[in-house]
């Protein structure tokens, strides 16, 4: 027996969602205990690298799966005219209409909606996840005030590269208030809430790094400013020392290492001692300067 793993992220345009991925795990999970062998057709837009369809020779497998999303549609019929002489089955899937051929054509459905039978959980609740850190990235652009000293492009793509390839949630947040925008945070309150949440934040920006340690939550800071700008002095006012150069930026090694750093209970231990402080010089010397 052989088993080629199959849905909609095996097709040329298809998308992948965490969903996919995890009722596809669950999958896979199953079959390894049983020790059935599979492989995985993967869209080549999604994974270049394969194997995809096209590589799938039908005459090397003995069953087809199609795992999870609507059965619906020309490219799950052209499933049942390649593999043929596969024995079909589809797992974890939604039926629109149980007398489309798409669906007619399988030799066995387990769904989890619109069948005959009452809804199942969907496949994406068995596999057990790893915990991996939830990040918060703060980006500036503009500044146009530092004039030949900008390296925000630079810095940004660099870190935004880098970032793509750590295992962790990505949370792109904007400092930028809204109360148009439903994306948008409308009140400070609001993005105070959402950086207090994040297990680290990756910024360039000098509030990104005050209102995380404002909260507790270790800070990576970069600054975007050849020769150190107002992100580097910030980090100075708060004794912080996870800020990297725009030069350093593009050294992963130094990134690498700073990661770790925040995401330690030293780094954790560090952010927590400078929650909270709400004394400011400059609100003593401006009330000083206004009484006199």
């Amino acid at each position: 027996m052989r088993v080629l793993l199959t849905g909609w992220f095996s097709f040329l345009h298809g998308e992948i969602t965490a969903g996919d991925a995890l009722a596809l795990e669950a999958v896979r999970g199953a079959l390894d205990e049983t020790r059935i062998r599979y492989d995985v057709a993967w869209s080549p837009v999604f994974r270049p690298a394969g194997p995809s369809l096209d590589d799938a020779v039908p005459e090397h497998y003995t069953h087809l799966v199609f795992v999870c999303g609507p059965v619906h549609g020309p490219q799950i019929r052209d499933l049942h005219v390649r593999y043929a002489n596969c024995r079909r089955i589809a797992v974890g899937v939604s039926i629109i209409d149980p007398a489309d051929p798409s669906v007619t054509g399988f030799d066995l459905v387990l769904a989890r909606d619109g069948d005959t039978g009452p809804p199942q959980r969907d496949l994406a609740a068995v596999p057990e996840t790893p915990p991996v850190p939830v990040v918060g990235v703060v980006l500036s652009a503009g500044q146009g005030e530092y004039g030949a000293r900008r390296r925000h492009d630079e810095v940004s793509a660099r870190l935004t590269g880098w970032l793509g390839r750590r295992d962790c949630a990505r949370l792109y947040l904007d400092t930028r208030l809204d109360l148009g925008d439903w994306t948008m945070c409308a009140t400070p309150a609001a993005f105070a809430a959402v950086i207090a949440r994040q297990d680290l934040v990756v910024t360039t920006r000098l509030h990104g790094l005050v209102l995380a340690l404002r909260h507790g939550v270790p800070v990576l800071a970069v600054d975007p400013v050849a020769g150190g700008g107002k992100v580097t002095a910030q980090a100075l006012a708060w004794q912080w020392p996870a800020v990297v150069t725009a030069e350093e930026s593009a050294r992963e090694r130094t990134l690498d290492a700073w990661w770790e750093w925040c995401l330690s209970a030293q780094g954790g231990d560090a952010a927590r001692a400078r929650a909270g402080s709400r004394c400011s010089p400059l609100l003593q010397a401006l009330v000083q300067a206004l009484a006199h």
